[in-house]
């Protein structure tokens, strides 16, 4: 499984570490969905490997809000991802983020959950931008957004 967030915020650019800023969601969405075996610190993301689990951003770009990021930049991104996905082969790819995905991909209409195209072979499927900024999402939703993709990849 290879996570795709959006850009690093300015907090994850000083760190050197995904999903850094105090608030933001992902790690403990990670655990309540099932993908870790304890909640991690973002200082812990090289034990992600051991568990089948890679992550990367779309843009490398750091910003304060995903919003800053131009549309050229995200489409860019998507191509820099998709080939980096054929050269790895991961089984699935989740892109944290729907609107950026809809950007990247040129797939305006594209929701949550399982997407039909897949991604260089990956199975794709779209989660929820977990930033504290994302106001639709509780912690407890996104970590069910999470475990409906856990339980999807434990059908295979």
């Amino acid at each position: 499984m290879l996570f795709v967030g959006i850009n690093p915020g300015l907090w994850s650019a000083a760190t050197g570490w995904h999903f850094a800023r105090p608030g933001n969601r992902f790690w403990p969405a990670l655990h309540r969905g099932g993908f870790t075996p304890r909640l991690l610190h973002p200082s812990e993301q090289d034990e992600l490997p051991a568990l089948g689990l890679g992550i990367t951003n779309l843009v490398a770009r750091a910003s304060a809000r995903a919003d800053e990021l131009a549309a050229a930049e995200l489409v860019d991104g998507a191509r820099e991802l998709t080939d980096t996905v054929a050269r790895y082969r991961p089984r699935w790819v989740a892109v944290v983020g729907v609107t950026a995905y809809r950007i990247g991909f040129a797939r305006p209409k594209a929701g949550f959950g399982p997407q039909p195209e897949p991604l260089a072979g990956a199975r794709l499927w779209v989660l929820p931008n977990p930033s504290g900024l994302n106001a639709h999402y509780t912690p407890q939703t996104l970590g069910v957004a999470f475990a409906e993709l856990r339980a999807a990849t434990r059908q295979e």
